[in-house]
């Protein structure tokens, strides 16, 4: 095996191993919001510092690959699209510690209205995630770019549970105003996992480059333009 082979292997194995960290991240904070579990969201808190130093590694070997071997090809699209999913990883890192934040911000005792869970559909938008993240990384173990095409109808239906959850969210304080903390906390939490999936939809596009050599950036729904897209949109 060639000693770019050999480090590109290396790359690969720690890009799969910091996406399954962020996986469980995500499932951990999920949790904790769900039941409570204010010790499950410290350490999730506590862990995110695990994601910060694999983005800090694999930023140095993606760096040192082009350095040392100037790849060329697939190769290079190969590492230039790991640069670029590895932002997206650390960021999805975030947003997972920033979920379990807002569960520790809640007052003790008084765990978010199962109502207001259920009518947001908070349940649903984080088992899409959980299933967003899982496909890109089959997509990117099994080299297909048929399973990352997969993420951009998932992603619809997060972008349709967080337009929707709005109103929900603001009749629920209008009726509860003793509650409207809870429920502005309820707001964050789901911009935070809408903001989860765009960040998914953003490594599927790479993974996208980076198998078929097409650009996917900037392109919205059925192949428009993201500003053909705003128009489309603002145009029903």
């Amino acid at each position: 095996m060639k000693v770019i082979e050999q480090e590109i292997l290396s790359l690969k194995n720690s890009i799969s191993e910091m996406w399954s960290l962020v996986h469980q991240q995500l499932y951990n904070a999920g949790e904790a919001l769900l039941t409570g579990d204010k010790e499950l969201a410290y350490k999730v808190i506590s862990r995110e510092r695990r994601v910060n130093a694999f983005e800090l590694k694999i930023d140095s070997d993606c760096e040192d690959i082009i350095a040392l071997y100037a790849p060329v090809a697939i190769d290079l699209r190969f590492v230039l699209a790991m640069y670029k999913i590895n932002t997206n990883l650390e960021r999805l890192g975030d947003f997972a510690a920033s979920i379990a934040r807002f569960s520790l911000n809640l007052p003790e005792g008084e765990p978010l209205d199962p109502q207001l869970i259920k009518e947001t559909r908070v349940e649903e938008m984080l088992s899409e995630l959980l299933n967003m993240i899982s496909l890109t990384q089959e997509a990117f173990e099994k080299e297909s770019s048929e399973v990352a095409s997969r993420i951009f109808m998932k992603d619809n239906l997060v972008d349709e549970i967080n337009h929707a959850s709005a109103a929900i969210i603001a009749r629920y304080i209008e009726e509860r105003k003793t509650s409207a903390l809870a429920g502005l906390y309820m707001a964050g939490i789901i911009r935070k996992m809408e903001r989860f999936g765009d960040h998914c939809t953003n490594i599927a596009e790479e993974l996208i480059f980076y198998l078929d050599a097409k650009v996917m950036k900037h392109l919205g729904k059925a192949g428009t333009t993201s500003e053909e897209n705003e128009s489309l949109e603002s145009h029903p």
